[in-house]
Parts: C-alpha cells; sequence; structure tokens
C-alpha cells in the first residue's frame, strides 16, 4: 500500500482528500503547516506528497527547499488555486515533480499521482522509480516517533509560545488546567527543552498518594523509621536532583506536608523520615492543578505562602472545546497511535463522524477523545471510523456539567448519582461528564456514600 502525505491548511478539505484517497487504496496521513509535514516525513514512510502552495507558517516552496537540502527523494506535488498557476510552475523548476489545479479533478490528480509513484515524473533531480523515504545520509539518532501533538489553533500557538519561554529560566510553574487537557505533557515539554533535559524527571500524583505517606515520597525515609518502614527508601526530590520535579494535582496535598515541601523549596534541603541529616537538593519545581488554589488559600486548607512559591509563572490549559482547529488533528494522531499499538490499518474517519467530532463538547478534553478512538479503533471493521464506533457522539448523554454545575451537598449527590446513572456506572465517563477527574469523583463517592445509595 502505498502512503500519501497530504499538506493542506484547510482542515475540513484536507479530511475529505484523506477519506477519498483511502478509499482508494491509499494510507493517507495529514499536516497543516510546514512544520507539521516536516515532522510527519521524518518519523513516518512517505511514498508521495501533495501539498498546497500557500500554507500558515510557510509555503510549498519552502517544504520543496528544505526536502532538497535535508536529501530526501520524494515526488511532490503542488495543488494551488488558478490565480497562483505561475507559481506552481516556478516549483517544478525546484523539484516539484507536477502541479494540479483547485478545484481538483479526481481522475486527473489520480493520473498525476499514477505517474509520479511508477516514475512518469521527475523528482528532486531524480526519476521517480528510484525514489526513496530515506535521506543520503542515515537519519540521525535524535529523530523519533511524535509522541504528542501540539496543536496548531491560535489557543495551542499562544500556549506553547509560553512554554518556549519559559522553559529555559529557573522558575517554578503552575500548569492550571481541567482534566485530560495535557498538563503532564506540557510538564514533560518545559523539561525537555530547559538546561536540565539530561536530568531526571520525576512526576508524583499528589491526589493517589494517602495523606500518611506523602512526606515519605517526597523527602524517603530511613529503615525503622515508622512501621513497615523495612529500608531505606530515597524520597523524589533526591531521585530528582539535577532535574525536574513534577507535581501533578499538587492541591490534594495535606497541610502538614505543604509546610515539609515549602521549606525544602526555600532552603534546597530535605530530612528523610526518621533521619538527622539533611541532603542538598536542586530540583525545578512544576506543578499542576484542575483545582482554584486561591479558593482553597481563602478557606485555609492550602498555604498562601507555598501558593506564591510555586506560581512564578502560571500556564493556563485550553480545554478542546476551545480549540476547534486541533479535533481532527488529534482524532488523527490518537488513530495513528492506535493503528500502530492495535496492529490495524484504517484509514481515517468518514464524513459524519468529522462532523460529530468537531460539533461534540469534548468534557472530558484529550484524554477522552484519546480514549474514544483507541475503542472505536478496537471496534472498526472497514476502513474507516463511523458514527456508529463512536457511541458518546451517536448517542451523546445531556451535559451534566453544563446544564448544573456541581454544589455542595444534597445537590451535587443527585448530580453524581444521575451521571452515574446515565453512563451505566461507569466512573470514568461518569467524571467526564461531571468536568472532573476519576480521583476527585472517587472522593464525592466515599463522602456522600454514594455505592451504598445506588
Amino acid at each position: 500500500m502505498k502512503s500519501i502525505l497530504i499538506v493542506e491548511d484547510d482542515i475540513t478539505y484536507g479530511m475529505m482528500m484523506k477519506t477519498w484517497l483511502g478509499k482508494k487504496g491509499f494510507q493517507v496521513y495529514t499536516a497543516s503547516s510546514v512544520t507539521r509535514a516536516q515532522k510527519m516525513i521524518e518519523t513516518e514512510e512517505i511514498d508521495l506528497i501533495l501539498s498546497d502552495l500557500r500554507l500558515p507558517d510557510r509555503d510549498g516552496i519552502d517544504l520543496l527547499k528544505w526536502l532538497g537540502k535535508q536529501g530526501y527523494t520524494l515526488p511532490l506535488i503542488i495543488m494551488t488555486g488558478y490565480a497562483d498557476i505561475q507559481s506552481a510552475v516556478q516549483t517544478m523548476k525546484l523539484g516539484a515533480c507536477d502541479y494540479i489545479a483547485k478545484p481538483i479533478n479526481p481522475d486527473e490528480l489520480l493520473k498525476k499521482m499514477d505517474e509520479a509513484l511508477k516514475g512518469g515524473a521527475r523528482t528532486q533531480g531524480v526519476t521517480a522509480g528510484s525514489v526513496s523515504h530515506k535521506k543520503k545520509d542515515e537519519m540521525p539518532a535524535s529523530v523519533s516517533a511524535t509522541d504528542f501533538l501540539e496543536g496548531e489553533s491560535d489557543a495551542a500557538k499562544q500556549l506553547y509560545n509560553y512554554v518556549k519561554l519559559v522553559a529555559p529560566t529557573n522558575m517554578s510553574v503552575l500548569i492550571n488546567g481541567a482534566s485530560g487537557t495535557g498538563k503532564e505533557y506540557v510538564a514533560h515539554r518545559i523539561h525537555q527543552l530547559s538546561k536540565r533535559a539530561h536530568q531526571p524527571f520525576v512526576a508524583i500524583d499528589c491526589g493517589a498518594i494517602p495523606k500518611e505517606l506523602a512526606a515519605s515520597e517526597f523527602f524517603g525515609h530511613v529503615k525503622g523509621a515508622f512501621t513497615g518502614a523495612l529500608t531505606d527508601k530515597a524520597g523524589a526530590f533526591v531521585e530528582a536532583n539535577g532535574g525536574t520535579i513534577f507535581l501533578d494535582e499538587i492541591g490534594n496535598l495535606g497541610y502538614e506536608v505543604q509546610i515539609q515541601l515549602l521549606r525544602a523549596l526555600q532552603e534546597r534541603k530535605i530530612r528523610p523520615i526518621g533521619s538527622n541529616k539533611e541532603v542538598q537538593v536542586d530540583v525545578r519545581l512544576i506543578s499542576a492543578t484542575n483545582e482554584n488554589l486561591e479558593h482553597q488559600i481563602g478557606k485555609g486548607t492550602f498555604r498562601e505562602d507555598l501558593y506564591h512559591r510555586i506560581n512564578e509563572f502560571t500556564l493556563y490549559m485550553p480545554q478542546l472545546k476551545d480549540r476547534k482547529e486541533d479535533i481532527l488533528l488529534f482524532a488523527n494522531f490518537f488513530l495513528d497511535q492506535a493503528n500502530r499499538e492495535m496492529d490495524k490499518h484504517l484509514t481515517g474517519f468518514d464524513l459524519q463522524a468529522c462532523k460529530a467530532m468537531e460539533a461534540y463538547h469534548w468534557p472530558g478534553n484529550l484524554r477522552q477523545m484519546k480514549n474514544m478512538v483507541r475503542r472505536a479503533t478496537l471496534l472498526a471493521t472497514g476502513k474507516f471510523i463511523t458514527i456508529n464506533e463512536l457511541a458518546d457522539l451517536n448517542h451523546p448523554a445531556t451535559d451534566l456539567k453544563a446544564s448544573m454545575p456541581l454544589r455542595n451537598g444534597e445537590m451535587e449527590k443527585q448530580h453524581i448519582m444521575e451521571a452515574l446513572r446515565q453512563t451505566g456506572n461507569n466512573k470514568s465517563r461518569a467524571a467526564q461528564l461531571l468536568g472532573i477527574d476519576r480521583k476527585t469523583l472517587y472522593n464525592k463517592l466515599k463522602l456522600y456514600d454514594i455505592e451504598e445509595a445506588l
């Protein structure tokens, strides 16, 4: 099966082309900018590129020049409007094997693609029959498959501009955002772009640590310090020494541990439980929360001095529903991941599924989409994921978060019980409907004795 890369900034048009070419038997990838196309070319086996001439970051000519400099010998067909035919002809001199005018004639495009793939068109100074995806020299060891997609919406661009600004500094960063928006990835990205990139990155889920064990997790303990301390243990601060420590859901920390954490950050020293020796540590702190820490300060459950210490720079994570331009990009990205994981070869999503995904509100954000796409990939029997495999989109439940915000007391309890009823007691989906994470939901279930009430 030949693989095609479509470089087109009109997402809907690109998806329509992907679906159509998929039905013709091609493996199709899409990118909406030159930058994304370059990453795709470096990580996937591509046989032919169909590129728009005008793209958001650069244009098809820049992509051609980059291919030449990198030593790729890939056939590239330029797609362009009639007004840019002269520019398209210019691309032929730079190595494009052909061009086609928009609106595209399907039969003409297939003919040109067939010629390019079989060797009837020139490409990058060699015959198309000798086309190879590899560069002239070996690929550098640093090139690896992309494990995340940043997105190309205005909200995503602003977020990652801030990430690039703060990453080289030693400032403590607080990442604020709803569950499932990708906070831990952003923390990883900051670490990767920092001067500590070759040192450890240690992540701690503060919401999953029992309060009585939190100090041990952070600072370690010596053998016999408490019941169950059978051996010495190095805490997260020692493990992350020289690198970055990421505290997810930091708002769940107990008050006493907050005091110890503040001291460790201020003095750059920690004392393992049961030890009389202090250990010097050098870590950069990145924290994340989906709660309002200022509200917790007002209630007296979060220390104000710690808040200011961890909040030298704040990043706000946009929700997926506010990143409309990224929805189909992420859907296809997660599909590619699922295809590799399950050894399947789905081509994409049909048009109805695409429209449904763009219209959906995604209360669980990227985590919900990833899970939904993985499930759909497993269920799909054809080449395309349809609305039938996207159960949440085909039979959307009431948006509880939007229709009835969570409040304290009996109303909140009824709200949670309704979410569980709608999802058949599926706690993960119920949490998504409520707009909270699973840990918070489990805490609420315990608080209101809901398991007994069902």
